[in-house]
């Protein structure tokens, strides 16, 4: 699902190179929104929101014995200009307040799949930034400067909790994969008109009620290596929400589903086949894959070097004991893996 934004581009290649020339700047690309079309399988033609409430629990997995909404929202992000400066609310916050846009918080994650020289997001703020000086910020409109600045690079990964503030910059693709959710309060817009010439609304209040000022700040996370023999795999970001894995795939890789959870496999670089059950279908570049938890064994089949991320809802304690297992210290997995 293409989504229109006043600070999006009007070519989106290469992740989309049919995507160019287009008559109005796309900042959001939706790839598992409920208003997604299923495009391949038993459920195609459906949107996935229907398709989610159909699924038998094989696919689901054991931890959705009830569907619910569904879990995870993975999109791209394409900036020509900055973003607002903007935060999300967590859970108990949404469910008292936010009940009318869903009534779930926002903590997300970013993978940077392309960026320009001096491309940068700003995540968190410095430590003498506190309430006062925030709001004192608003009013000057020097808010950047009490914010920590983050040079971004591809292959970059950031974790932003719900209740921090923060913003994107221009020259960059990024992944994002967060709780389902699309619950912002924006602070700052750069004095930004709409398509009818009106400032877009603030939030300044909520905003001010969710930020949590003084706590340590995230941003730009260490992966933790996982045992492959056909790839180079990395665990990018776990939380309650989601845990995100980066693989680039040279050669033909054979890897089981598992009865838990389903999975998303996102492509960013490169095309080639997917193999299970005697059955096969293309992959390539832009795509969500759902990979359903009883699968079993299904193998990727690159035809060219491939870039994916998969993601999925974890048992975080799990996922905890078995990097400890793997001889990976607690301050380590720390860096990765956020209550």
């Amino acid at each position: 699902m293409f989504v229109p934004r006043i600070w999006g581009m009007r070519s989106l290649a290469p992740l989309f190179p049919e995507k160019t020339n287009l008559p109005e700047p796309i900042g959001e690309v939706w790839l598992t929104g409920v208003d997604c079309k299923v495009a391949t399988g038993p459920f195609a033609g459906k949107t996935l929101g229907e398709a989610w409430r159909e699924m038998p629990v094989e696919w689901r997995g054991r931890r959705f014995t009830e569907p619910g909404d569904f879990p995870i929202l993975v999109k791209f992000i394409f900036p020509k200009d900055k973003l607002s400066i903007q935060v999300h609310p967590d859970d108990a916050y949404a469910a008292a307040h936010g009940q009318a846009a869903g009534g779930r918080g926002k903590t997300e994650m970013w993978h940077a799949i392309l960026a320009e020289p001096g491309a940068h997001v700003l995540i968190g703020l410095v430590p003498k930034a506190n309430r006062e000086k925030f709001v004192k910020a608003i009013e000057t409109q020097t808010l950047e400067e009490i914010f920590v600045h983050w040079r971004v690079q591809p292959g970059d990964t950031f974790f932003v909790p719900a209740g921090t503030p923060h913003t994107i910059g221009p020259g960059m693709v990024l992944c994002e994969i967060q709780e389902y959710s699309d619950l912002t309060y924006r602070i700052y817009d750069y004095g930004r008109v709409d398509a009818h010439g009106k400032l877009r609304e603030l939030h300044i209040q909520k905003a001010l009620d969710v930020i949590q000022f003084g706590r340590p700040i995230l941003g730009k996370v260490s992966r933790l290596p996982l045992p492959s023999h056909e790839s180079r795999n990395d665990l990018l970001a776990a939380c309650p929400y989601f845990a995100t894995e980066r693989w680039r795939i040279m050669t033909p890789v054979e890897t089981p589903s598992n009865p838990e959870h389903f999975d998303l496999l996102v492509i960013l670089a490169g095309g080639g086949d997917f193999a299970w059950s005697n059955q096969s279908a293309r992959y390539q570049c832009g795509e969500c894959w759902l990979i359903p938890a009883r699968l079993g064994k299904f193998a990727l089949n690159p035809a060219e070097p491939t870039k994916v991320l998969r993601t999925y809802v974890p048992d975080l304690a799990a996922l905890r004991a078995r990097f400890k297992q793997d001889s990976h210290s607690w301050c380590e997995i720390e860096r990765t893996v956020f209550e």
